[in-house]
C-alpha cells in the first residue's frame, strides 16, 4: 500500500494507567508528512482494571495468558464503540500499541497484552499491532518507538520530551536520532497519589506543598541507569526493583514521597534537556504527555534548565503517542521503516508490526 493519504485509528495504553487513548488521524504524504487529528478521546480505566494491570507483572504465565485474552476483548469493545461513532468515513487500519506488562529487553522479553489476532475480528477492521517484539528479537531495546514520528512529524523542535508513565526524550544529533527513557515519572507519582485517595497530583500541588528529603533525593539521583550510555529503556520491573525500595525504606509519608520524587524527575529531565540542545541554535523543546499539565514540575524543569519549554494544545499533549502509533501503522502499510535502529540498538532500521485481517 503506497498511497499518499491514510486515515488510521491510533490506540495507546500507557504505564501511568490513565486509560486507553484513541486518536483518528489523517496523514498526507507529499514532499514531507503532515497530519490532522480528526477525533480523539480517552477511556479511563476502572479502579478494578488499574489494580489488575498494576499487579499483572507478577502473574504466572497461564494467568497472564488469560489476562491477555480478557484484555483483548475489553480493548476490542472500546475500539468498536469509538469506530461506531464514525469519526471519519475512511479507516485504513487500527494501529494499537496494547498495554505493556513485561519489558526486559536485556533478557529478550517484551510483552504487550491486547495484541492477539482476534482483535481484528472483534472490531471488523485491519489491525497493525505488537510493534516492539521484532526489535527485541533483533537484539534491540524495543523502545523507544515514538522517535520516528518525532523525526518526521515534529522536526521543527530541538527536542521532543514526553512525560507519561516514564519521561522519554528524542532529538537529532548530527545525522542520527537519539532517544531513550530518562526516568520514571507518573508511574511513581500516581502510586503515591492513590495512597492519598487521588488519581494523580493535579498541577503538582501535592509536590509543591510537600518536603524534599535530600538524602533520598541523592540516592535516587545516584542510580546507575542515569549514567548508562544509550540505547536504554525502562520498565515497571526496574521501578519495582530500584525506585520503590528507596522510597519505602525512607519512612517518608506519601506527600513527601511525591515532593522528593518530583524534584528527582525535574533534575534528571533538566540535565538531559541541556544535553539534547548542546551546540544547537534552537533551544525549543516540545513537551507532551500528562506530565505537561504538572505546573510545578514544569516550573522546576524550567528553573533547572533555562530552556524554551513549549506546551502545545491539549489534543497534542494528550494524544501524541496515539498519533504516532497511528503513524507507525501507516508506515507499516507502506512497508517502510518505522523503527529506528539508532535509538533501539537493533542492527538495522526495520518495519515492525503484526498485521491481522478481520
Amino acid at each position: 500500500m503506497n498511497a499518499t493519504s491514510y486515515v488510521l485509528l491510533g490506540v495507546m495504553s500507557g504505564t501511568s494507567l490513565d486509560g486507553v487513548d484513541l486518536a483518528y488521524v489523517e496523514f498526507i504524504k507529499k514532499d514531507f508528512w503532515s497530519y490532522r487529528i480528526l477525533k480523539s478521546t480517552t477511556v479511563p480505566y476502572s479502579k478494578i482494571w488499574v489494580e489488575r494491570l498494576e499487579k499483572a507483572v507478577a502473574l504466572p504465565a497461564q494467568a497472564l495468558k488469560l489476562l491477555d485474552e480478557e484484555y483483548t476483548q475489553y480493548l476490542g469493545s472500546i475500539i468498536r464503540a469509538f469506530i461506531d461513532q464514525k469519526p471519519a468515513e475512511q479507516l485504513d487500519a487500527v494501529a494499537s500499541h496494547g498495554h505493556t506488562i513485561l519489558h526486559r529487553p536485556e533478557a529478550g522479553l517484551t510483552y504487550q497484552i491486547g495484541n492477539l489476532p482476534q482483535l481484528a475480528g472483534l472490531i471488523d477492521k485491519l489491525v497493525v499491532c505488537d510493534f516492539r517484539v521484532e526489535d527485541v528479537a533483533l537484539g534491540g531495546q524495543g523502545a523507544p518507538l515514538v522517535p520516528v514520528g518525532d523525526a518526521l512529524l515534529f522536526k521543527e523542535y530541538a527536542a521532543c520530551l514526553n512525560i507519561g508513565g516514564f519521561a522519554n526524550i528524542s532529538y537529532d544529533d548530527g545525522n542520527k536520532r537519539i532517544a531513550y527513557d530518562i526516568c520514571p515519572t507518573n508511574i511513581v507519582l500516581n502510586t503515591y497519589a492513590r495512597e492519598l485517595g487521588l488519581d494523580f497530583d493535579k498541577d503538582g500541588e501535592l509536590a509543591r506543598g510537600g518536603r524534599i528529603n535530600e538524602k533520598v533525593l541523592d540516592q535516587l539521583n545516584a542510580l546507575d541507569y542515569y549514567t548508562r550510555p544509550t540505547p536504554k529503556s525502562l520498565g515497571l520491573e526496574w521501578v519495582q526493583e530500584q525506585i520503590f525500595p528507596i522510597m519505602e525504606n525512607s519512612d517518608l509519608d506519601a506527600q513527601d514521597c511525591i515532593a522528593t520524587f518530583t524534584e528527582h524527575m525535574a533534575a534528571q529531565i533538566a540535565r538531559n534537556l541541556r544535553l539534547s540542545v548542546a551546540g544547537k541554535n534552537s533551544k525549543n523543546i516540545l513537551i507532551t504527555g500528562g506530565g505537561a499539565y504538572n505546573t510545578y514540575l514544569i516550573e522546576r524543569i524550567s528553573s533547572l534548565s533555562d530552556l524554551a519549554l513549549n506546551i502545545p494544545d491539549a489534543q497534542t499533549i494528550e494524544f501524541k503517542e496515539a498519533l504516532i502509533f497511528a503513524f507507525m501503522g501507516a508506515l507499516r502499510l507502506r512497508n517502510t521503516p518505522n523503527v529506528l535502529s539508532c535509538v533501539t540498538g537493533a542492527p538495522q532500521d526495520h518495519c515492525a508490526g503484526m498485521v491481522y485481517s478481520p
